[in-house]
């Protein structure tokens, strides 16, 4: 049994994540600052389902908090740290720039001491896809350079990769920094593709289809990422013995360092999806038709070489299984939300 903190435990992964370890046997202390960026009462339900499982307990935390989180990590002894809370959306970070210098820099700043100081095993991040930015070769790879990032989000989870490798090497504190690939699942976020489409379908407007739909993704499953954590975190990042710095691997290192694609392998055409959720509805979308917004990219496609042959694991949710899982979700949620509203 470890104890194991969860930072944004109330978020759409953490939730998931700290449900599986509980399963296993671990505690879990999660924090989460229930901001508002979307839903906080879909949060607030997340939380609620942890708090009434023995092992779990919760703080309402910022990460961005110093005081706070120096006084959470000394009292503590967490033996591994899985760090996913951060300010999320390419999009929105066009908008609330400094949302993400706070969260997702100082926060990861007050994440790095707190493992340094008190002696974490092994702290896992999240980092995400986007960090490819301007990359068009596919699949993306964690040998692959990622210098330009197109939003400024990715650029604070590039930092976050940068940051953390200079605590394994200065420090000697194994990470691991996980590239998510398009998430998505049974208490996902309202901000993504899938929920919206849904919602919106459901209500019968139309929905925004950008990229007039040639775009794909590598949709992942929640339970494909989880496991993929929970691997990645059971495994502590330790040094590359073959690291050549005259031919640096960006994705090792000669110090404990290690980053992994966790995606489905298997990009999904952005029409393909929404044919997928009229098909688990029933019901034809209307769609509007709009340009490529700035900071998305047409593709995204994981290699998940490395993932694989270090942790055996492989994700293997197609995407027609997935969406119906979310969709059955959605309408039992959203149906019980709507009975409480009524009585």
């Amino acid at each position: 049994m470890s104890r194991i903190l969860i930072t944004g435990a109330a978020g759409f992964i953490g939730f998931h994540l700290a449900g599986r370890l509980l399963d296993r046997g671990d505690q879990v202390v999660g924090i989460d600052s229930l901001n508002a960026y979307y839903d906080v009462r879909l949060k607030e339900d997340r939380l609620s389902r942890l708090q009434s499982r023995d092992g779990f307990s919760f703080q309402r935390i910022d990460v961005s908090d110093r005081a706070a989180m120096e006084e959470l990590f000394a009292e503590g002894e967490f033996d591994r740290v899985v760090h996913l809370a951060a300010q999320a959306g390419v999009r929105y970070s066009l908008e609330n720039p400094h949302a993400y210098i706070d969260s997702n820099l100082v926060g990861f700043t007050n994440v790095l001491e707190g493992c340094r100081h008190n002696r974490v095993a092994h702290l896992v991040y999240a980092s995400s896809s986007s960090v490819y930015g301007s990359n068009r070769s596919v699949p993306f790879s964690v040998h692959h350079n990622v210098d330009h990032p197109i939003s400024l989000y990715a650029a604070t989870k590039k930092a976050n990769e940068l940051m953390a490798h200079t605590y394994s090497h200065l420090f000697k504190l194994p990470t691991t920094g996980l590239r998510f690939f398009t998430v998505y699942g049974p208490w996902g976020r309202p901000d993504m593709a899938l929920f919206l489409f849904t919602e919106a379908i459901l209500a019968g407007r139309p929905i925004n289809v950008f990229n007039n739909g040639q775009m794909r993704r590598d949709f992942t499953y929640i339970d494909d990422i989880v496991e993929g954590v929970i691997r990645a975190m059971d495994r502590t990042a330790s040094v590359n013995p073959d690291w050549s710095a005259i031919a640096p691997d960006p994705a090792t290192s000669d110090a404990p360092y290690r980053v992994y694609n966790i995606g489905n392998n298997e990009p999904v055409e952005l029409m393909h999806l929404i044919e997928t959720i009229e098909s688990c509805l029933g019901i034809a979308a209307e769609k509007t038709m709009l340009p490529m917004q700035p900071g998305d990219v047409p593709e995204t496609h994981a290699d998940i070489e490395s993932l694989e042959r270090d942790t055996g694991f492989r994700p293997r949710t197609s995407i027609e299984d997935g969406v119906a899982r979310f969709v059955d979700w959605y309408r039992e949620y959203y149906a019980g939300r709507q009975e409480v509203i009524d009585e």
